[in-house]
């Protein structure tokens, strides 16, 4: 092809260009500003730890209600844990429900929030998340619980604390 037989300028073509530019230009702009807002906020590259911290809000909201047995399910990561629970005899619903109350270690737990996240251990997401709330608002009460990314398991105490 030369100049002399060059394709006609079609300004349709050239806007549909400019348009995908632009907009690929926005897109990458926009995963960029959510990825370091998730990171800088604490809930993991891309907000990825969300539905992690969410869970842990469910937990403690039913150890708020004194629902221990829904409580127990999100620890074990198991809804239907009551039709086998000698798959769990190692720390039994009589076990956990002691040590949330009686044996608590932040005290009768009234309210809470989930603050914070960060992921622990080895590979690109690691291993564990540990996630930390603030019980009855008060900013000495932290809890931080573990969160096995492999099974949904949590683990109390965590494997270490964060500051933030």
């Amino acid at each position: 092809m030369t100049l002399l037989n060059a394709p006609e300028y079609n300004p349709r073509r050239e806007k549909m260009i400019q348009n995908l530019l632009v907009g690929s230009g926005v897109l990458i702009a926009l995963l960029i500003v959510l990825t370091l807002a998730g990171f800088i906020s604490g809930h993991g590259w891309l907000f990825t730890n969300m539905l992690v911290e969410r869970r842990v809000d469910h937990f403690l909201t039913d150890i708020e209600n004194k629902d221990f047995a829904g409580a127990y399910g999100i620890y074990v990561n198991d809804k239907h844990w009551q039709s086998t629970p000698e798959k769990y005899s190692g720390y039994p619903l009589k076990r956990f429900t002691e040590d949330w109350t009686t044996y608590s270690p932040v005290g009768p737990i009234h309210s809470h929030h989930v603050d914070k996240s960060v992921s622990d251990g080895s590979g690109s997401f690691g291993t564990t998340l540990l996630v930390a709330a603030t019980i009855n608002g008060d900013k000495n009460r932290r809890l931080f619980l573990g969160v096995q990314r492999s099974d949904g398991t949590f683990s109390y105490p965590a494997p270490h604390i964060f500051e933030y």
